[in-house]
């Protein structure tokens, strides 16, 4: 009887070896049924399997079988031409045992969606913080050719390959959409309205996280230093690397079309600093990724009263931010800015307009990416100062058909060389230039406008898009009157 029990034991594990042995082919979470990938262009198929084994990968729109192989750790990566096909599409992966069968595939634009909780925010929105539109989103939702993927919230100290959470692709409808970012949604919703074509959305951002959260470990160290021990990932969130490592990496090489991003206001205070960690976040993706430097579109965090006293010198001036945010424009190629400035809310932090952040993001994209030169994406930029008549005139670009204020100019300040800043009168000078004056001031250097963490945009474009706030000076040590 004993003998008989250690034949069938040795039996059953020789089963389980050779099983094994022959595993299937796996997959990485984001290639399945439903997906949408890049249309007319060159991506990548990737996975694991047995060291050596061979397989073959077969697509409805191919017209031969492509013949793979996994290298010795076991691991494969192939590239693969797609189309413009609107139709449906299937792939088979016929391995040593099984096939693998992946259908309803729908060529189309695929973009990144990641950021905190302006980014994560639903169409639901949130306790008490509705977004606007939802209810006519959540009713014209159903539409098989949106196709949604959620990466669940989740930290890792170390490097993962795939998603220990995720979502399967979904077909928009009012159930998926309302658990959806908005911002992702209604920029997906208008894109492919305008190109008529598929899109595929990957949702990735978590509230309250910083940007040092999403960045590789590599990316952060030729920024700054950091320490990992001891950290509680209960709120990983707050912790270097970790996003990356959980919620970014399991991503890399699925082709996309390029990201959009919506972060900063846990890195409030920390201007200058932040505009390093942005360029080596953007840099460091883009090299993994390996498809060039792909579009990447980001959102100005919006007004918000962050301090009480809510004054310009304030350590924790959002503006500073808001101006960081600005500047990376000239020194990260291939990007695009989304000004908030006037949807902000003076005590949440998460402002309901979610369709203008969707929309200003999509003018960039339209612009930029897709061509379309002749839509305007951006509010008017300060070109020029001109000190004369005891004022300051401020010429701007992104404003050919001129200027446009809703009523009274608002929010600007100007100073002399002593630094302190008076509120300033200001008024549209000749349809395409701001005069600013004040009384206070009779040899002025320097204006700043909406130049606090909490303020209410007044300076538009024809076109209604928002300047940004800004300032005319570098000064550190400035002070204001009020």
């Amino acid at each position: 009887m004993k003998k008989k029990l250690i034949l069938c034991l040795l039996l059953l594990s020789g089963v389980l070896y050779n099983s094994n042995v022959k595993a299937n082919v796996r997959l990485p979470d984001l290639v399945a049924s439903n997906m949408v990938l890049q249309r007319n262009t060159t991506i990548t198929l990737w996975g694991w399997a047995n060291p050596g084994e061979k397989f073959t990968i077969t697509g409805s729109w191919l017209a031969n079988p492509i013949r793979v192989s996994a290298d010795k750790a076991g691991d494969w990566k192939i590239n693969v031409s797609t189309t413009n096909s609107k139709q449906p599409q299937f792939i088979k992966i016929k391995g040593n045992k099984e096939t693998i069968s992946l259908d309803n595939i729908l060529f189309g634009e695929v973009w990144l969606c990641s950021g905190q909780s302006n980014m994560e925010i639903p169409v639901n929105g949130y306790l008490g913080q509705p977004i606007y539109g939802a209810q006519e989103a959540i009713v014209n939702a159903m539409n098989d050719d949106i196709r949604l993927f959620t990466v669940s919230k989740q930290a890792s100290l170390m490097v993962e390959n795939t998603l220990a959470v995720h979502s399967t692709w979904q077909s928009a409808d009012p159930q998926s959409i309302k658990e959806f970012s908005a911002v992702a949604y209604f920029f997906g919703k208008r894109l492919h309205d305008i190109l008529n074509v598929p899109v595929g959305l990957i949702h990735s951002s978590w509230g309250g996280s910083l940007i040092e959260a999403w960045m590789s470990k590599e990316a952060l160290n030729s920024v700054k230093n950091f320490d990992l021990n001891g950290v509680d990932l209960k709120r990983g969130n707050r912790f270097p690397t970790v996003l990356f490592n959980a919620m970014i990496n399991p991503l890399i090489p699925y082709t996309i079309k390029g990201a959009i991003w919506y972060q900063g206001e846990s890195n409030v205070g920390k201007a200058e600093e932040y505009k390093l960690l942005f360029k080596g976040m953007i840099k460091d993706w883009r090299a993994r990724w390996g498809i060039g430097d792909f579009p990447f579109y980001y959102v100005q965090i919006s007004p918000y009263k962050y301090s009480e006293q809510n004054r310009m010198e304030d350590t924790d001036n959002a503006a500073f931010l808001r101006e960081a945010q600005v500047q990376c424009l000239d020194v990260i190629p291939n990007v695009g800015l989304a000004v908030t400035l006037d949807i902000g809310t003076e005590n949440i932090i998460h402002p309901p307009n979610k369709k203008d952040v969707a929309n200003r993001l999509l003018y960039n994209a339209l612009h930029s990416t897709y061509g379309y030169k002749a839509i305007p994406f951006s509010g008017p930029t300060l070109d020029s100062v001109n000190v004369r008549n005891q004022g300051i005139y401020l010429s701007f670009q992104h404003a050919e058909n001129g200027l446009y204020a809703f009523g009274k100019l608002e929010g600007f300040d100007i100073a002399g060389a002593d630094k302190i800043f008076y509120p300033a009168d200001a008024s549209i000078y000749k349809g395409n230039q701001v005069f600013v004056k004040s009384s206070k001031v009779t040899e002025p250097v320097a204006v700043r406008y909406g130049f606090r963490s909490w303020t209410v945009a007044t300076l538009f474009n024809t076109y209604l898009l928002p300047a940004s706030s800004f300032r005319t000076d570098t000064w550190k040590d400035a002070k204001q009157v009020e």
